[in-house]
């Protein structure tokens, strides 16, 4: 092989990768980027699995099953400061944000802290098989719990 020829395999090898990465990239931009978020309205589950006086977290929908004397509340996970994720803290009987100190009553009713709101509140209902159905979509007033 003379020097003629081994620049020409260089040439052809460099043409050859560049060509395979614009494919690549071309195949990357063509193809299609969806975002899979769970659904906005899920089932929660049977009223019986929550206790009364009971908080539960589901982490999946960022949700707290809340259940009290005056019945069901559904109420988000959200901090309405900055948006992180709030955490029950059982021994304190209220939710805290880790972020910036916002405190809530486990009905979502601001204690103290940054957050200009209480936690927002989701539409609960019971479902054909009586299954608590939680929508996302609609946010209610608070203090409206659904009762079994």
């Amino acid at each position: 092989m003379n020097r003629r020829d081994f620049f020409n395999e260089i040439v052809a090898s460099a043409f050859g990768i560049a060509g395979v990465g614009s494919l690549v990239v071309t195949y990357q931009y063509l193809s299609p980027n969806a975002l899979f978020e769970p659904p906005l309205t899920f089932r929660a589950g049977a009223p019986d699995l929550y206790p009364i006086n009971s908080v539960s977290y589901i982490a999946d929908q960022e949700v707290y099953i809340v259940h009290t004397q005056e019945g069901f509340y559904a109420v988000s996970s959200v901090c309405t400061h900055l948006g992180c994720i709030t955490k029950w803290n059982a021994e304190a009987d209220m939710i805290a944000c880790p972020c910036h100190g916002s405190k809530f009553r486990p009905d979502g009713v601001k204690i103290e802290g940054p957050a200009p709101s209480p936690l927002l509140h989701w539409n609960i209902a019971l479902a054909a098989n009586g299954d608590l159905l939680v929508d996302k979509t609609e946010p209610v007033k608070y203090g409206q719990a659904l009762k079994v």
